[in-house]
């Protein structure tokens, strides 16, 4: 139930371009797409993360409008993984305290995404070092704090839910 959720939402998120915020930088969007992926993750396990984060790369590669996200390989692949790496940071600090493990997937899943597009897109030749050690910075971190405040408000909402379903 939750996963055809977030696999929705990430649906929608994609269709509409609510997910993809069009910004005047080489990355050309700040993107929220990341959260579905990081939540199926969490909540689901890993591979209901890395297929809705399949869903976000599509999604990325369909409306792309600049030259990097038009290369599958960068649009897609990064994708798959971030709701793998949020589930496994999730799993390997719950033992701490559910909200900072909350947290830390969420700046996790968005490290990969942010650093998994700007390695190739640089490796690929589409963006110079500088520039993408720019968009990590200027899009990254506002983009991890992000997914940290909402992996732990929803995290902790969904895990309460599916707590109650079972």
């Amino acid at each position: 139930m939750i996963a055809g959720m977030l696999g929705a939402i990430s649906i929608i998120l994609g269709a509409t371009g609510l997910g993809l915020i069009p910004v005047p930088t080489p990355a050309g969007h700040v993107t929220i797409m990341h959260l579905p992926a990081i939540l199926g993750g969490i909540i689901e396990g890993p591979v209901v993360g890395l297929l809705i984060g399949l869903i976000f790369g599509v999604f990325s590669f369909l409306r792309a409008t600049n030259p990097i996200f038009a290369d599958p390989i960068i649009a897609v692949l990064p994708r798959l993984f971030i709701g793998v790496a949020a589930y496994y940071s999730y799993r390997a600090t719950i033992r701490l305290n559910e909200n900072v493990s909350l947290a830390v997937a969420g700046v996790i899943g968005t490290i990969v995404n942010t650093a998994g597009v700007l390695t190739l897109a640089v490796l690929r030749g589409y963006l110079p070092l500088s520039a993408a050690l720019a968009v990590a910075g200027s899009h990254g971190i506002p983009e991890a704090i992000i997914a940290a405040l909402f992996a732990v408000l929803l995290g902790r909402v969904l895990i309460n839910y599916q707590a109650n379903q079972g």
